[in-house]
């Protein structure tokens, strides 16, 4: 099971790392579906820390700051991952597990560069349609949401490899991605020269999530001394998760998603979570938040029978 029962709940209410309104509601809405219940109810010891506050007024209150003319909002994301690179630090050392809800899928750039800070070589599963491996010359769209995890690896803009402690804050070879299937092509080239352990849509087909997330469990805890797991709701199908903002058709579904995450906590080997991309303004019926409270649960133990 998921050792750490000490769960800090921390929301990162960001929208700046991409264009569409409503995903820094995101938050607030998982606490609404009953996060803080459910995992209460599983045993697990909850303090809920609220959502992380920086100074942000002026700096992106409209979708133009650029830098290298293709990193959108770019003062705003690094002011925001700043704050949430510390609390998540403190967090950590307090002993707790910490479970960062968001949000885009920026705040990995914070989230991680609080967590590498207490481990010596952190592994990170990226569960997730999209590789956001992307960096301001290969990206389409300069969304920083498409770049956290190229950036926590090393590559990309210094100011935000550099962010909060000096240099990478995960190495490539530390970093499975389970999921994808959409990579750009500057990703598919990132993925293939670095060697990145990837688990396609296809891959899962054949093989089968249980033995994909088995593989990846084997893979990290080779190497590593904590493994944080980084799950983007458009990981899994838009007919389950309709609410978020970058959806890919031929996803996992939600049994499938569920029995990942038991996996998971079956291998004790987790050490911290984002929960990302939930978009209520999307959403039907805030069912998206539902859920991602189910996968949560299923991460800190629930079971059917």
């Amino acid at each position: 099971m998921t050792q750490n029962r000490n769960v800090h709940i921390i929301g990162a209410a960001t929208s700046f790392g991409q264009p569409k309104l409503g995903v820094d509601l995101g938050p607030d809405a998982i606490r609404h579906a009953g996060i803080v219940k459910t995992l209460s109810e599983l045993g697990m010891s909850i303090t809920d820390r609220g959502n992380v506050s920086c100074e942000t007024d002026g700096i992106a209150s409209q979708y133009v700051n650029r830098k290298e003319s293709n990193l959108l909002n770019y003062n705003a994301v690094k002011s925001f991952n700043t704050s949430l690179a510390a609390e998540v630090d403190d967090a950590v050392a307090s002993g707790a597990f910490p479970l960062i809800l968001g949000g885009d899928h920026s705040l990995a750039i914070g989230s991680l560069a609080g967590i590498s800070k207490h481990y010596d070589n952190l592994g990170v599963i990226w569960y997730d349609a999209h590789g956001d491996l992307n960096d301001s010359r290969t990206s389409p769209t300069g969304n920083i949401h498409g770049m956290p995890l190229g950036i926590s690896c090393g590559f990309g803009d210094q100011d935000l490899v550099n962010l909060y402690n000096e240099g990478q804050k995960i190495k490539p070879e530390n970093v499975v991605l389970i999921g994808v299937r959409d990579l750009d092509e500057g990703e598919k080239k990132y993925i293939k020269e670095n060697g990145i352990l990837t688990f396609t849509m296809m891959d899962i087909r054949v093989k089968g999530i249980k033995a994909v997330v088995g593989e990846a469990i084997s893979h990290l805890s080779e190497r590593c001394d904590g493994i944080h797991l980084s799950l983007d709701v458009d990981g899994l199908d838009p007919l389950e998760t309709p609410g978020t903002g970058t959806p890919v058709p031929g996803g996992l579904s939600l049994s499938e998603t569920q029995l990942a995450m038991q996996v998971l906590n079956v291998s004790g080997q987790i050490t911290s979570m984002d929960l990302v991309e939930v978009n209520p303004l999307l959403d039907n019926k805030n069912m998206t938040a539902e859920k991602a409270v189910e996968i949560a649960a299923w991460l800190f133990g629930k079971k059917q029978l």
